[in-house]
């Protein structure tokens, strides 16, 4: 706990909510509807007060330091726990970077937030305002989803619902003629974010390989007497090692097929040839006897000069987060009565 992370996920979301509104443009025409001007509001991170006060600094409505009015400002305000979104603490699942998916990881569930922004759009005339204001208010229904990419080196990218919670309208204006009129318009907004714990840096606690031992005896006179192992077994050709290759036509009931060479196949090897897994049963030259369909895939018509793949250890070290696979397993005898020890990772005298 407490160890050092920092995914930048709250940098990320309000960088993604002022995005939203960088492109708000507002049009001026004359007498005869003839558009006279556009012009693309500034939108700028900052308290409105700030704005307001500068204005207030640059009364004279043509100085050269005087704030550009229409503009847009927007302020991160707060952050709140949304126990509504609440998963169970302990709660996993498992994920890998887009660039090696053999490298899964166990990543906690991320923690629901809420954070709350405020988007003011300030103008001098009432109807730059209510431009702004109309081409923000219908994509609101009251929500807009902003996809997020909350973590990178994970590939993690979320929908982060953005919620408008209300609309204020403020006239700041008071004085004689000489004073700015800052017409204010607040939009309210809830964004419904994740924040992630740390993630691990490896790809441990996935379980790769499950034992168990087996005795007669009970209790402390435990002693193993029989071992039962599995780990991952591919299903399928990662390597695309292409071993050999078929010497005539398959149809898709031929038990007995012929490969130009044998050489490095063994009775019980798997081999993959287009999409189907085969297993071999028995070896003749270079005459295999196989069981067609194997691991969940349909027997199917190959070609003379298919490339048969040998599936083995290096395609089940591939195996990618998702995929289907199978299982090696391995029973093996002892008669030495020792005790596996979890501490020492090894094998000990009782």
């Amino acid at each position: 706990m407490f160890e050092y992370f920092y995914h930048e996920i709250l940098r990320k979301t309000v960088i993604g909510f002022g995005t939203l509104f960088n492109n708000i443009q507002i049009k001026h025409v004359d007498s005869n509807a003839k558009s006279v001007s556009v012009m693309k509001v500034p939108l700028a991170y900052g308290p409105i007060q700030k704005f307001l006060a500068r204005i207030e600094q640059s009364p004279n409505l043509k100085g050269a330091q005087t704030l550009t009015l229409p503009r847009l400002s927007f302020e991160f305000t707060g952050l709140s726990y949304d126990p509504t979104r609440k998963v169970t603490q302990t709660q996993t699942f498992l994920t890998a970077p887009s660039a090696d998916k053999t490298k899964a990881k166990k990543v906690y569930m991320p923690v629901p937030y809420n954070m709350t922004f405020e988007l003011n759009a300030v103008a001098k005339v009432n109807d730059d305002a209510l431009q702004i204001v109309e081409q923000i208010l219908p994509y609101f229904q009251p929500s807009y989803n902003l996809t997020v990419n909350l973590l990178s080196t994970i590939g993690e990218k979320r929908d982060i619902p953005i919620v408008l919670d209300g609309v204020s309208f403020t006239d700041d204006y008071e004085g004689d003629f000489s004073e700015r009129r800052a017409l204010i318009y607040t939009l309210t907004f809830t964004a419904k974010t994740y924040l992630f714990g740390p993630v691990p840096s490896s790809s441990g606690g996935i379980i790769k390989k499950a034992t168990i031992d087996y005795s007669t005896r009970k209790g402390k006179d435990f002693r193993r007497e029989m071992r039962y192992s599995v780990t991952p077994r591919a299903v399928k050709d990662y390597t695309g090692d292409g071993i050999t290759y078929l010497d005539e036509n398959l149809d898709d009931k031929e038990t007995l097929i012929t490969v130009g060479s044998a050489a490095g196949l063994a009775v019980d090897n798997r081999i993959y040839i287009d999409t189907e897994t085969i297993k071999i049963k028995e070896i003749d030259g270079n005459n295999l006897v196989v069981l067609r369909g194997e691991d969940g895939t349909s027997a199917a018509e190959h070609v003379q000069g298919s490339t048969v793949d040998l599936i083995d250890t290096a395609d089940d070290a591939l195996i990618e987060l998702g995929d289907d696979f199978g299982f090696n397993e391995t029973t093996s005898f002892f008669q030495d009565f020792k005790q596996y020890s979890p501490s020492q990772n090894a094998d000990v005298d009782a």
